[in-house]
């Protein structure tokens, strides 16, 4: 890299001229190039700022060899598009604040950063400027004891225009992200630094606004925070009316001022906090040096840290622009806001707006299942923690860029939310034929053959498709002859409404009888079982009914059979994650399920084999699912991308015969 970092600047609005004017002429930074989809403006903005080249396509600005890093300062709901592009770019990248619409489309931007080994940091200028160091310091030397509340809030009054970005819907306006996002981010920063952390992530967010009926975007809203550690913050933002911009951080031994946290000065100088301090009679200013504009000194930190990959606190990391995120999310579902983009319908691309192909250095393995008539991912998404469209349409995107194929769900998910959110998935991106659905019915109580049909209709009117690829009993009930079950399965079969089908949480006993039964009277046999399968004993059942197989008597059946497997919790529900230890108690169900003295020398024996080969525990519980002589698929229930990062690194991992007898405590 060159002595300056040279800069191209995607968006030539007002922020992109003052982060300019911050980076002209200083000594850590250069513009090289700048677009912005008016080639007028971009033309009016080059000169103004001596730039040497402009273009109207920001696709020209990625390809420009002289650009090494990229300030995103679009409208918010192209931030993320175009920090992802930039990142597959290889470039680094600054994106103005909110880095998405929401966190969904943050992660996409994180999960670019990561793939392509890139700097990425969310312009958050206030979090790199001294005073907020200052501020961090004075809190955690505890000069006002113990904080207890924090008031924060920033806001402004636009003149009413609904066509501009800060008051139309389309364009992702009003005061929470566009601005709420300041006094949310100092309040997990001030609650973190309290509890000994960097920051810290909000348990509750209540909140009370106005949308305006014209705009349909918040135009004035206010929020309480509450923190584990019993820390409460109250925050303010809005485009339609003037607050008094300050924070004010409140503690046992007394408070603190700050009367402009986010913009201390303009073009250096000195700034101040107040520190009021019990029984002090008069409260001491404290002065704050700051060399040039908050732009420009986060365009400095910037350069300083490209070979970190992202800043170091009090400034945003990748984590913690991910809670703050989540924060703004909350807020915004607290008044009952959702953008037009974020719905179903409208949930047509992934965020790069870059048609989905999988990755031609996919590692996914494929399997059979008879009777589905394609591969089937070994890894299988579940799709049970996925709550709102852009959630579910960013992870299905990143599974089946990473080569995943195959979907599990079920009547009973989320009183069919998940289903309709998977059915929008997989017709906004028209990957019916390309993909391989897992549905599952008759849950107790309704586990009984005469509900299968009516459970599954309406499966397929949630999902839009005419069929499932895999359709379970998604309960077994021993007290009905199990060849009513294989009868009421083979008409579904008849009728074209399933491919396939088979028992989840059934005993091999029961499996054994209803292929007996199918095959005595010339029907179609089960196709697959879905049990618990995991390296750790499920001790104890994680749901009433649930059946395990990683018995070796169940494993030898298999063997013997070679009836595919899908196994559930197939990393023990987080039991080979470093938090499990026989002293962390805190989880009630890996507890009950999954603590015993074998099952954590199994999990001695996985960290250890780990360590050897440079991957995680996790990584190891996988590859054991995967490795087995007979067919197994590993179902995976991430909540976040990296959850799947990780989790598909588990693919990388190949076990030989002798490791598995080791690792399963038998050699």
């Amino acid at each position: 890299m060159a002595d300056k970092l040279s800069w191209g600047v995607i968006g030539a609005g007002r922020i992109a001229g003052v982060f300019a004017e911050g980076v002209t002429g200083s000594d850590f930074g250069a513009l090289a190039v700048v677009a912005d989809i008016s080639v007028e403006r971009a033309g009016d903005f080059a000169a103004r700022f001596n730039i040497p080249a402009h273009y109207a396509d920001a696709h020209e600005l990625l390809q420009d060899e002289r650009v090494e890093a990229v300030y995103v300062s679009t409208p918010h709901p192209f931030h993320a598009e175009w920090a992802v592009k930039a990142a597959q770019a290889e470039k680094h990248v600054l994106v103005e604040k909110p880095m998405g619409l929401n966190h969904a489309e943050a992660m996409a931007v994180v999960e670019a950063a990561h793939a392509n080994d890139v700097f990425l940091a969310e312009g958050y200028m206030y979090r790199c400027h001294p005073q907020t160091a200052r501020l961090v310091e004075i809190i955690r030397d505890g000069a006002i004891g113990d904080v207890r509340v924090i008031q924060a809030d920033f806001a402004f009054d636009f003149p009413f225009d609904p066509a501009h970005r800060l008051l139309n819907q389309a364009l992702g306006g009003g005061g929470i992200l566009d601005v709420g996002g300041y006094p949310v981010s100092l309040a997990r920063l001030i609650a973190g630094v309290a509890a000994g952390k960097d920051f810290d992530e909000p348990v509750e967010v209540k909140a009370v606004g106005h949308i305006g009926p014209v705009s349909r975007v918040d135009e004035y809203t206010t929020a309480c925070l509450k923190f584990e550690s019993g820390v409460v913050a109250q925050v303010g933002t809005g485009a339609q009316v003037n607050m008094e911009n300050v924070a004010r951080i409140y503690g046992s031994k007394g408070w603190i001022l700050v009367p402009s946290p986010w913009i201390p000065t303009q073009s250096g100088g000195t700034s101040t906090i107040v520190l009021h301090k019990q029984g002090s009679p008069e409260p001491e200013e404290i002065s704050v040096e700051a060399e040039g504009s908050p732009w420009s000194i986060e365009a400095r930190t910037v350069a300083a840290h490209i070979s970190d990959r992202q800043l170091p606190p009090p400034a945003m990391s990748w984590d913690d622009s991910l809670g703050n995120m989540t924060a703004l999310d909350m807020w915004r579902e607290s008044i009952g806001l959702v953008y037009d983009s974020e719905k179903p319908g409208a949930q047509t691309q992934p965020v790069s707006r870059r048609p989905l192909g999988g990755s031609s250095s996919s590692k996914m393995r494929y399997g059979q299942v008879e009777g589905v008539g394609k591969d089937v991912s070994r890894l299988i998404m579940g799709c049970d923690n996925q709550r709102t469209m852009p959630h579910a349409a960013v992870m299905f995107d990143d599974f089946l860029e990473r080569g995943g194929n195959c979907f599990d769900t079920a009547y009973i998910y989320g009183g069919g939310h998940q289903e309709r959110l998977l059915g929008h998935w997989m017709k906004n991106r028209g990957l019916r034929e390309k993909v391989v659905v897992i549905g599952k019915a008759a849950h107790t109580p309704h586990c009984y053959p005469h509900y299968l049909r009516p459970q599954l209709e309406e499966s397929l009117d949630r999902l839009q498709i005419d069929h499932v690829d895999i359709f379970l009993a998604h309960r077994d009930n021993a007290d009905v002859p199990v060849g009513e079950f294989v009868d009421a399965f083979n008409q579904l079969l008849r009728d074209g409404l399933i491919r396939s089908y088979g028992g989840s949480n059934w005993s091999i006993e029961r499996v054994q009888a209803a292929n007996e039964y199918a095959a005595s009277n010339g029907l179609v046999q089960l196709a697959a079982v879905s049990n618990n399968f995991s390296l750790a004993r499920m001790l104890d059942p994680v749901w009433p009914g649930c059946v395990a197989s990683s018995d070796p008597e169940s494993r030898e059946w298999f063997r013997r059979t070679q009836l595919p497997l899908l196994a559930w919790s197939s990393q023990a529900r987080g039991f080979f994650a470093e938090r499990a230890s026989p002293d962390d108690r805190s989880d009630p169900e890996l507890v009950r399920c999954w603590y015993s003295e074998e099952n954590f020398l199994r999990q001695q024996r996985a960290r250890e084999l780990a360590d050897k080969l440079g991957v995680l525990p996790i990584n190891i519980a996988l590859a054991y699912v995967l490795a087995q002589p007979f067919p197994t698929f590993a179902l995976i229930g991430p909540r976040a991308l990296a959850e799947t990062r990780t989790a598909v690194a588990g693919l990388d991992v190949t076990l030989s015969p002798r490791q598995l007898l080791w690792l399963d405590l038998e050699g």
